[in-house]
C-alpha cells in the first residue's frame, strides 16, 4: 500500500472506550487515516469528540448518512467505515455503508439477529466489499500460531476444546448507578436478545472456532442472570459439538467478581494440547502426548507464517497487547481492500480476518444457545 486508507469513525465519542481504540489499532501500521466521523448522535458530544480523534470541524456528522453523502462529494472522501455503535444500530448503519461501496470494520456482535446479519453478509457479497469483524483476541499472534498448530496436526485429531471468558463490570449492582440510563447495554432492546452472549459469548465462539478450525455443529446450554432481578443475561455455560465431533465446554461470566477480562482457551488433540491465556497473551503452551511441555513466544524466528505477520516486535522483550490486536484485523481489512482496488487476489494471510461470516456464525451461535435454554439444556444444531 502506497498511501493509507480514509476511514471514517461511526461511534465512539466519550464515555465510549472502543472508539479510541479502534483509531489507535487502525492507524498504528499506516494502513488507515481517520479523517471524518459520525461520533455521537448528540451534537455537542460529537463536536467535542472530533477534536479528541484529530477531525476537522467540517468533516465531523450528525449521522452516517450524513457522512457518507458528503465524503462521496469530495475527491478525498472516505474509502471505509469502522462501525462502534450500540449493537441495535450496526445493521442499518452497516447496510448503509455497503450500499456505498465502502469497506466496513463493525464491532460485534454485527446485528442482533441472525436474518439481520444474513442481510449484511449479503450485501456485503453483492456490494464485493469487504466487511471485518473486530473479534480482537484473534488478532494476536499466539492465537494465529494456535491456529496454525492445529491446522498442521501439531496435536493431532481434535478431542476437546474449553473456553472460559470472565469480566467484572456487572458483579454490582450497576442498575442503580447514577448513568444507568445511558447505559445502552442494560436495555435488552439495544444490547440484543441476550448481553452475556452477544458481548463475550460472541468472542468465545469464535475463538474457539478459530482455533480449532470448524464451526459448533450443536449446543446444549444455559444462560440467565446472576445478579437477582437482572433484566439483562450476565451467565452462561454450555456443552457444544465441533463439525469433526470433538467436544467441547464454554463459561461465560460478566458478573465475575474481581475478574479482570480473564480469558482461556485450551484445544486438546490425540497427541497433545495447547494452552492460551489472555493475561499471558504473548505466550501459548504447547503440550505434546509424549515429550516435555512447551512455551511458545511471540516473535520467535520458528514461528508460522500467520503469527509472524502479526508480530511487530521481534524478540526484545517489549510486549505487544490489545491495540497491536485490532492493528492486526485493520491491516488484513487494508490489504483485502487495495487487493479489490487492484484487481488482485488479496495476500491469503489477509483473509485470516473475521468477515460477515464469522459474524453471521456468532448470531447463529446465540439464537441456538437460546433455544436450547428455553429447553432446559436440550441440544440445538447450529
Amino acid at each position: 500500500m502506497t498511501a493509507p486508507l480514509r476511514l471514517g469513525l461511526v461511534g465512539g465519542a466519550a464515555p465510549s472506550m472502543i472508539g479510541q481504540v479502534h483509531r489507535r489499532g487502525a492507524t498504528m501500521d499506516n494502513a488507515f487515516a481517520l479523517v471524518a466521523g459520525a461520533l455521537s448522535s448528540d451534537a455537542g458530544r460529537g463536536r467535542a469528540a472530533a477534536a479528541e480523534y484529530g477531525i476537522a470541524p467540517d468533516r465531523a456528522y450528525a449521522s452516517i448518512e450524513e457522512m457518507i453523502a458528503r465524503e462521496a462529494a469530495r475527491p478525498d472522501g472516505i474509502e471505509a467505515v469502522a462501525i462502534v455503535t450500540p449493537n441495535d444500530l450496526h445493521h442499518a448503519q452497516a447496510l448503509a455503508a455497503i450500499a456505498a461501496g465502502l469497506d466496513v470494520m463493525l464491532d460485534k456482535p454485527i446485528a442482533n439477529s441472525v436474518a439481520q446479519a444474513e442481510q449484511i453478509s449479503r450485501a456485503a457479497a453483492s456490494r464485493g466489499v469487504a466487511v471485518g469483524v473486530a473479534h480482537a483476541y484473534s488478532g494476536y499472534p499466539m492465537i494465529r500460531e494456535a491456529r496454525a498448530l492445529v491446522a498442521a496436526g501439531r496435536i493431532g485429531a481434535l478431542r476437546m476444546v474449553q473456553v472460559e471468558y470472565f469480566g467484572a463490570g456487572l458483579a454490582a449492582r450497576v442498575e442503580e448507578a447514577p448513568d444507568a440510563s445511558r447505559r445502552w447495554r442494560l436495555d435488552p432492546a439495544r444490547s440484543g436478545p441476550s448481553l452475556v452472549l452477544g458481548d463475550i459469548g460472541t468472542h468465545a465462539h469464535h475463538l474457539a472456532c478459530f482455533v480449532a478450525g470448524e464451526p459448533f455443529a450443536a449446543i446444549s446450554a444455559e444462560v440467565g442472570a446472576l445478579m437477582p432481578g437482572r433484566v439483562v443475561q450476565d451467565y452462561a455455560q454450555a456443552r457444544f459439538r465441533l463439525a469433526g465431533g470433538a467436544r467441547g465446554s464454554m463459561v461465560l461470566c460478566q458478573g465475575a467478581a474481581g475478574a479482570e477480562n480473564h480469558i482461556l482457551l485450551r484445544v486438546f488433540g490425540e497427541h497433545g494440547h495447547i494452552e492460551w491465556r489472555h493475561a499471558a497473551h504473548n505466550e501459548l503452551r504447547l503440550a505434546p502426548l509424549d515429550g516435555f511441555p512447551m512455551m511458545l513466544s511471540r516473535g520467535h524466528p520458528m514461528l508460522s507464517a500467520a503469527a509472524t505477520r502479526a508480530t511487530r516486535f521481534r524478540r526484545t522483550g517489549h510486549p505487544e497487547g490489545l491495540h497491536e490486536a485490532f492493528a492486526t484485523l485493520y491491516l488484513d481489512l487494508a490489504a483485502q481492500a487495495v487487493a479489490r482496488r487492484r484487481g488482485v487476489a488479496p495476500d491469503p494471510l489477509a483473509l485470516t480476518l473475521p468477515g460477515a461470516q464469522a459474524g453471521l456464525d456468532g448470531l447463529r451461535f446465540i439464537e441456538a444457545a437460546l433455544r436450547s435454554a428455553a429447553r432446559e439444556g436440550g441440544w440445538e444444531a447450529l
